[in-house]
């Protein structure tokens, strides 16, 4: 082999070394602005306060988040969020400390309350196993500097039991681990999604119309 051939190819295999680090390096890039928005489904969980009618019991459930993401700042196209309906579970200790029922629930009781809110007569999560928060904007409302809390606007379109809603709230954002953290709460009613309330004993045991729902997600900066 010549030395000129030699020299060829060395010149050819640090060239094919350098594309292949540049290639490298430009996925990474890629990968990393893709994971700006992404929200955390490890840490991230909603939660909804469940109200009684007559000698009913008041609820408090926690669900997790399948899948998600939200630009904040974003005036169209700011992200979705996809609720896994079939994690929803009523009363366990951290959905009823966070939402602040006193006492615990037995695990029996547990059991015949998430059969009654997951089934068909209520929530029917073998029909519609996720619920979706299609968001359009998330603009900032205001700020407040000495707390370093800051504001937006959330507008889009939630769907739930098939059923599909405008929906506006105000989410409050800080910075928690070096990801946003953003609390949020909103209100429903059950029958504007076509959902009717639980209730037994011709009306005299039962829950409200109305569900309260809090969001606490961390979403990738």
């Amino acid at each position: 082999m010549s030395p000129q051939v030699s020299y060829y190819q060395r010149i050819n295999s640090l060239l094919i070394a350098g594309f292949a680090v540049l290639s490298m390096s430009l996925s990474t890039s890629v990968q990393a602005q893709d994971a700006t928005g992404q929200v955390n489904t490890k840490t991230s969980r909603v939660y909804t306060f469940v109200g009684k009618t007559g000698f009913g019991h008041e609820h408090a459930v926690i669900g997790e988040i399948k899948t998600g993401t939200l630009n904040l700042g974003a005036r169209s196209n700011a992200g979705k969020i996809v609720f896994d309906m079939t994690t929803w579970k009523a009363d366990t200790a951290a959905a009823r400390k966070y939402i602040g029922l006193k006492g615990m629930t037995s695990a029996s009781t547990q059991k015949d309350v998430n059969a009654n809110m997951l089934g068909s007569s209520v929530l029917d999560v073998r029909k519609y196993p996720i619920a979706t928060f299609e968001i359009a904007s998330a603009v900032p409302v205001k700020q407040n500097a000495p707390t370093g809390k800051s504001y937006y606007q959330l507008d889009g379109k939630f769907t739930l039991h098939g059923v599909t809603q405008k929906l506006r709230l105000i989410a409050e954002v800080t910075d928690k681990n070096q990801q946003n953290h953003v609390r949020t709460s909103f209100s429903i009613k059950q029958t504007h999604f076509g959902i009717t309330p639980y209730s037994k004993a011709f009306g005299a045991v039962g829950i409200t119309d109305e569900l309260k729902i809090y969001g606490e997600l961390d979403v990738a900066k």
